[in-house]
């Protein structure tokens, strides 16, 4: 199987997760592919001043939104799973009714359809009840959301700490060991 992770960034607020995510899977030597909405692109730029060149080079592999002929839209294509980072309502929308008009959601429905692990980090509050009825349609589909929630047992002193504790946590599911982040004792 490929041990690769599929990183797709969609245009919610929250982009320091995906990019600890990235930097974390590099320093593991997990390989990514990754996939950028185009206001993942504008959300990295306007919360951190990232290019979108900048971005891309944070994985080791990039397809565009658009390139629905990409090898992660299908099936036969074998990855690890799947992590939407941060994920918006309307990518949780089209993942939740399986409308794959892009990569993202395309490659999170094969995800689903191949019962690989998809995690959705949902970037979205307060919440109403299309948002919860929405979540649990993907959860119903197979998908796993994960809303970057903190937690405070492990004393955070930073946003780093609190970033990399939910990083840590999606990681976890993965089965993918890390000491980014404190543990219960």
């Amino acid at each position: 199987m490929n041990n690769a992770i599929i990183v797709g960034i969609s245009g919610a607020s929250g982009i320091v997760y995906a990019v600890k995510l990235l930097e974390t899977l590099r320093s593991l030597n997990i390989k990514t592919i990754l996939v950028v909405s185009k206001m993942g692109f504008f959300t990295a730029r306007e919360e951190l001043g990232l290019g979108e060149q900048e971005l891309i080079a944070m994985a080791d592999e990039f397809y565009p939104n658009n390139a629905l002929h990409a090898g992660i839209s299908s099936g036969s294509f074998l990855s690890r799973g799947m992590i939407v980072v941060p994920c918006s309502v309307k990518t949780l929308s089209g993942i939740a009714h399986s409308y794959n008009d892009n990569l993202i959601t395309r490659a999170a429905d094969v995800m689903l359809k191949e019962r690989r692990k998809l995690v959705l980090m949902f970037r979205e509050t307060p919440l109403h009840l299309g948002h919860i009825d929405l979540m649990q349609k993907a959860t119903m589909n197979g998908a796993i959301i994960m809303p970057p929630v903190p937690a405070f047992y492990n004393k955070p002193q930073t946003i780093e700490d609190i970033v990399n504790h939910s990083v840590a946590r999606c990681l976890d599911l993965f089965g993918i060991e890390n000491n980014i982040s404190a543990r219960w004792q």
